[in-house]
């Protein structure tokens, strides 16, 4: 079964939209774990206008399943993973300023510094995962940056499938294909949704994990948080 992480990064924006505490991501955090999540995600940006720093070190406590952290690799992000030990740290090149993840590494040309940030998470005992589009060479870079995994870029697959264009699933399928054959692990997200899951997970020949939030928060708004979590567990099975 292909786990689900929740990414929570929605329950702090609705809660700094208001400031105070409601709603509370620690306890939203521990929630979807109940509901049957086997993991949560943040992803903390430099200007924390949605989960902060804080938040990260607070739900460290909290998160019994897996704990995956985002972000792209800056100083004081570094900090932050190095002090939290979470499970898994998932590299994203955001800019600062990106409303939200639009692209993956180049693994080629950004070798050596993906080389070192990883071997730095790695001898702190934390799992490794790289944002990539499903480009076959920059899947065989990120082999040789010494990650243990790739988060494949959902984006362009979630849009064309709204479409009816069924094909647009082929290049994650050979991206899939080539991950498990040079040994990294599968993670995916971005669009993903209760309409495109299965479908997707379908197809992706050992997918470990995906990690979805802005589709699973607003479809919790019409059917409930636990209800979705349950209907996405059903179709990652």
């Amino acid at each position: 079964m292909t786990k689900l992480s929740v990414n929570i990064n929605k329950i702090a924006t609705l809660r700094n939209s208001r400031g105070g505490n409601t709603p509370n991501v620690v306890q939203f955090a521990k929630d979807v774990q109940r509901f049957g999540a086997q993991g949560v995600t943040v992803h903390p940006r430099p200007d924390e206008r949605h989960i902060k720093y804080q938040d990260t070190r607070d739900l460290k406590s909290e998160v019994y399943t897996e704990f995956n952290v985002e972000g792209n690799p800056i100083k004081s992000f570094m900090d932050l993973v190095l002090e939290v030990k979470p499970t898994q740290v998932t590299l994203v090149p955001d800019a600062v300023d990106a409303l939200t993840s639009n692209a993956g590494w180049d693994t080629i040309t950004h070798k050596s510094f993906l080389t070192e940030v990883i071997s730095e998470f790695r001898s702190n005992g934390i799992r490794t995962s790289i944002f990539v589009d499903p480009v076959l060479k920059m899947i065989e870079g990120a082999k040789t940056t010494g990650a243990d995994r790739i988060e494949l870029y959902t984006e362009s697959f979630a849009h064309q499938y709204g479409l009816g264009n069924m094909e647009a699933i082929d290049p994650f399928t050979k991206a899939a294909e080539l991950s498990n054959t040079i040994g990294l692990g599968i993670n995916a997200g971005h669009d993903l949704s209760l309409d495109n899951i299965k479908f997707f997970k379908d197809h992706i020949p050992g997918l470990l994990e995906v990690s979805i939030g802005h589709a699973l928060i607003s479809e919790s708004l019409y059917l409930g948080i636990e209800n979705v979590v349950q209907m996405y567990l059903h179709k990652l099975k």
